[in-house]
């Protein structure tokens, strides 16, 4: 079991930026692709960014590329969210996910998730 708590949501006007984090439980998190993906009311659930075990490889959702950056830290178990440029358009509840599968994740399909916090980008 892996247990996922996220935190450094906010209010930001446009142009802004936010670090969030996400801190998880297991002392395997090393194995672990991990993920960001985000919601809003009414709308399905949506893939942001996701990063490898080893933090070699990222992936983005064409919205936020070359304004958000995915990190992580093995030695502190926790993955970071870097937005930078935000826009409006970027307000949602925003959720880490974990999986042993980069593949299952980027699909929405992890198996564990964090409970989110909000992300409110104000014009």
């Amino acid at each position: 079991q892996v247990q996922l708590v996220e935190s450094g949501g906010g209010l930001v006007q446009a142009g802004g930026s936010l670090r969030l984090s996400c801190a998880a439980s297991r002392r395997t998190f090393s194995s672990y692709a991990m993920g960001w993906f985000r919601q809003t009311p009414g709308k399905e659930r949506e893939f942001v960014a996701a990063i490898n075990y080893s933090g070699a490889n990222t992936y983005y959702a064409d919205s936020v590329k070359g304004r958000f950056t995915i990190s992580r830290d093995n030695a502190k178990n926790t993955v970071y969210l870097q937005m930078n440029n935000l826009e409006p358009e970027d307000t949602a509840a925003y959720y880490c996910a974990a999986d042993s599968l980069g593949i299952t994740l980027r699909a929405g399909r992890s198996a564990y998730w964090g409970q989110g916090t909000q992300v409110t980008v104000s014009s």
